[in-house]
């Protein structure tokens, strides 16, 4: 994975020194909160209900094992003991005293991370598949071209102030496992019929209030133009992007007011002014960054090893953790392993300092001392021998990291919602842990096949749940917490791409909603047909049947 040069280096420990001495004069009243919050915010420091929270970037997902031993650290010296990745691959701590900010950068920077642009109106940490160089459907690497566009936005002086804040995914496979086209920007990465890797850009896409899939806007882009072309997109949302409305100033907004069309062409006579410009990528450039991604040293091993069938065989709780949580890998006699962060009774995506720890030390012992992090909220290691997977999950079950539950029902997407974010209409973390709880009995679970259920404490939609198969929304209803379910969502993994949920009809209080989704899952069982998946089971049985189920025996006065 990438590692910073000098000049990285420098620009960091400079922010850390700058970023200590705002804090100073805010705690010295040299500063007023008004004038200290902007500061804050550029180095992911938020206020939230109960106290400051810190976001920290974890760029297209990658981690090294000192980096999550730091993480580690700062969870138990400045925290309450854990932290909670999101869905940007992100990690946010809770309960972080402002006085101790500055110290909490400075052991970043030691290990090369940092908050840098996690909040504020500018381009946020990149994402990208968290399979990105093992998979087998993978036709261009991500992480290379990611770093490329990450090192290009971070503090680039025209897009610091945008109209609003500005997300880009990447995606170099055959499955989209990173979401792109829910994203501002999204680049699909591919190869031509000489074999030249070309980008397909995507456009206005997002969540939230107004939910909107992104758009191809250019197709079959030369790799040399991929910064000249996506400046172009952002110089024209700069320009035309509403500011006068936050709640209209998401690039979405105006690609829909303009039609995809319509934008592509500002953005295509935009580029002319850019096209061969100084940001067009070099292949000496592109040889720079790549080198950081080469493949570790992998062993020459057989696909298969006598030991690990052997477990297959005999240990049917490990067969099911290998069916549900471990990928293949293009590499013979590997396989990529998914941690899951979902166990019953806690909140998904939080981890604690010694579960970090401990996967850190997975990491150097299995995985090349090397982590990923999932927009799902779990934790990968992308290369591990076939024959040391007993040994990973054994390890695995002690920390409560073996669920074996990737991709169905209780891996469950939330947002930290109202127990924390003061923006939150309604809490998400115990409905997740309700939902849980009445969904304990994995075998069950395990034969509902892939089914995602996605949370969100209000229509900022960091839980995404508009593109969960089964989605909630928290909302509020003269000041009481209630809850709106939608179905039928996708996040990009199906034949059609992403698509958003549908809303069955009025919300259900905190109390109902177990039974809500018990209708939901047992209207499924009864209606699919030979193991489909439940999206399969809707798309053709429609919504009208569950809608049936779930209101039939509801009181009037609910509704």
């Amino acid at each position: 994975m990438y590692q910073y040069d000098q000049y990285d280096q420098t620009i960091v420990d400079e922010r850390v020194a700058q970023y200590s001495d705002q804090v100073r004069r805010r705690l010295s009243g040299e500063l007023s909160e008004e004038e200290f919050r902007p500061l804050r915010l550029q180095n992911g420091l938020y206020y939230q209900r109960h106290a400051y929270m810190h976001r920290i970037a974890i760029p297209y997902g990658n981690l090294r094992s000192d980096q999550l031993r730091m993480l580690a650290t700062i969870a138990r010296e400045h925290d309450r003991g854990y932290g909670h990745f999101s869905t940007r691959s992100n990690i946010q701590y809770n309960w972080i005293k402002l006085e101790e900010t500055p110290e909490i950068l400075r052991k970043l920077a030691s290990v090369q991370m940092h908050g840098i642009q996690t909040s504020g109106n500018c381009i946020r940490n990149i994402t990208a598949d968290q399979f990105a160089g093992v998979a087998p459907d993978e036709v261009v690497d991500p992480r290379p071209w990611s770093e490329i566009l990450r090192q290009w936005s971070t503090f680039h002086p025209e897009f610091a102030w945008l109209p609003r804040k500005f997300k880009i995914a990447v995606s170099g496979t055959k499955e989209d496992r990173a979401a792109v086209q829910i994203h501002d920007l999204g680049v699909y990465l591919d190869r031509n019929e000489k074999g030249e890797i070309v980008a397909s850009i995507l456009a206005g896409g997002g969540l939230g209030r107004t939910p909107i899939v992104g758009a191809i806007i250019k197709r079959d882009l030369p790799w040399q133009h991929l910064l000249t072309y996506c400046e172009a997109v952002l110089r024209v949302y700069n320009r035309y992007g509403r500011r006068d409305n936050m709640y209209k100033a998401r690039i979405k907004i105006l690609v829909k007011a303009l039609s995809p069309a319509k934008f592509a062409e500002q953005v295509e006579e935009e580029w002319q002014h850019l096209k061969d410009g100084p940001s067009t990528l070099t292949q000496e450039e592109v040889d720079r960054v790549s080198q950081y991604f080469a493949p570790p040293a992998y062993d020459k091993l057989a696909d298969t090893d006598t030991s690990y069938e052997t477990h297959l065989l005999e240990n049917r709780a490990f067969a099911r953790w290998v069916e549900r949580n471990v990928r293949p890998h293009r590499v013979p006699g590997y396989a990529s392993v998914t941690l899951s962060l979902k166990p019953r009774d806690i909140a998904p995506g939080d981890a604690t300092d010694a579960q970090m720890d401990a996967v850190a030390d997975w990491a150097d012992e299995y995985s090349f001392g090397q982590i990923r992090v999932s927009h799902e909220q779990n934790l990968i290691l992308a290369d591990v021998k076939k024959r040391d997977l007993y040994a990973l999950w054994e390890k695995a079950k002690a920390q409560g990291f073996a669920t074996a539950n990737i991709g169905l029902l209780t891996d469950i997407i939330a947002c930290p919602g109202g127990d924390f974010c003061s923006l939150a209409n309604a809490k998400s973390i115990p409905i997740a842990l309700a939902i849980q709880e009445r969904f304990d009995n994995l075998d069950f679970v395990y034969d509902l096949g892939d089914l995602s259920l996605n949370i969100s404490g209000c229509m900022n939609s960091c839980g995404h749940h508009h593109v969960g198969n089964i989605g909630i929304l928290g909302v509020d209803k003269d000041g009481s917490e209630w809850y709106q379910v939608s179905l039928g969502g996708e996040q990009g993994n199906g034949a059609n791409g992403a698509r958003l949920g549908r809303v069955i009809g009025p919300s259900f209080s905190a109390e109902e909603m177990p039974d809500v989704i018990q209708k939901v899952v047992d209207t499924f069982v009864e209606l699919r047909i030979d193991g489909e998946r439940f999206i399969d089971t809707y798309d053709r049985v429609g919504i009208a049947p569950f809608k049936e189920r779930v209101y039939a025996s509801r009181q009037p006065a609910h509704a």
